[in-house]
């Protein structure tokens, strides 16, 4: 018998993607969005923090649950992490996130729209962007980048496998985690 108090439970895992481009030839890139474009951000900038937390939110991003302490820690412990706004019409629209590794690989780290862009077709564009710097991206131990990849969850945008996949980059693991639950 169902009387009203029952909720719906949050799922107890969460599968996990990893996927890879191994030539930047591989790009399939979105059309032109005018407007839509990539800035570097210094890492001291406020805006790393603060974008990441409003585009993370929505998803359960640890970021966005970082003290102020635990993530200059965090910070400090990346140096090679590259900071990239995406803009709209010159305005914070996302981040794009990029790490260079040991043995040419670049891993894009964090990607995403903030809340009020996602949905108005610009997210195909601002990705192709993010893979063309990935790809131009200064190695780590090879004369060129071998290989830019990132990983998605089900806890993601319900478009971002699709989107990555749409443009070129390839799963080559899955895994399913737990997702922690919190008490109601």
């Amino acid at each position: 018998m169902n009387d009203g108090s029952a909720r719906a439970s949050a799922p107890t895992q969460k599968i996990v993607t990893y996927l890879e481009m191994k030539d930047p030839g591989d790009l399939s890139p979105a059309p032109v969005v005018p407007g839509l474009g990539l800035r570097r951000l210094e890492r001291d900038s406020p805006l790393v923090r603060s974008v990441q937390a409003q585009v993370g939110e929505p998803h359960g991003w640890r970021a966005t649950s970082r003290t102020e302490e635990e993530w200059d820690e965090h910070q400090a412990a990346l140096p090679l992490r590259q900071y990239w706004l995406i803009t709209f019409e010159d305005e914070p629209a996302g981040v794009a996130y990029l790490e260079p590794q040991s043995g040419g690989d670049v891993e894009i780290t964090a990607f995403g729209l903030l809340p009020r862009y996602v949905g108005r077709g610009l997210g195909g564009y601002a990705l192709t962007l993010a893979l063309r710097q990935a790809w131009a991206t200064e190695p780590v131990g090879a004369p060129d980048v071998r290989r830019v990849w990132l990983h998605t969850c089900t806890d993601d945008h319900p478009h971002a496998l699709g989107n990555y996949q749409k443009r070129g980059l390839r799963p080559y693991r899955a895994e399913t985690q737990p997702t922690p639950t919190t008490p109601a």
